[in-house]
């Protein structure tokens, strides 16, 4: 029997979908510190996924990763949006398209 490794965080329903394969599997919860710090690795993985595939279904991992490193680092998803919605206020937003090359002194 070959044994694929992993080692990365994966959704709650993930382990339900293995086992519905027929197939078995080790898991562990991690505590938040721990997960934390794997879920900040998955954050790279899908933004490497999005940026390969240009699949927009990636775009909404990268979302769900990101409330959940939010929530872990106390702030909900409501929060971030209201942090987002000033910071775009204050500084814009990526509407215009802008590409800054230089600026002199």
């Amino acid at each position: 029997m070959d044994t694929k490794k992993y080692n990365k965080v994966v959704r709650d329903k993930i382990p339900e979908i293995i086992e519905e394969s027929g197939k078995k599997f080790n898991l562990k919860q991690l505590d938040d510190v721990s997960f934390l710090a794997e879920i900040e690795k998955k954050l790279s993985e899908e933004v490497n996924e999005y940026t390969e595939s240009k699949d927009i279904e990636e775009l909404a991992d990268l979302l769900e990763v990101i409330y959940r490193i939010s929530e872990l680092r106390g702030v909900n998803s409501d929060e971030l949006d209201k942090i987002r919605k000033n910071k775009a206020e204050k500084r814009g937003k990526f509407d215009s398209n802008l590409f800054l090359i230089d600026v002199k002194k």
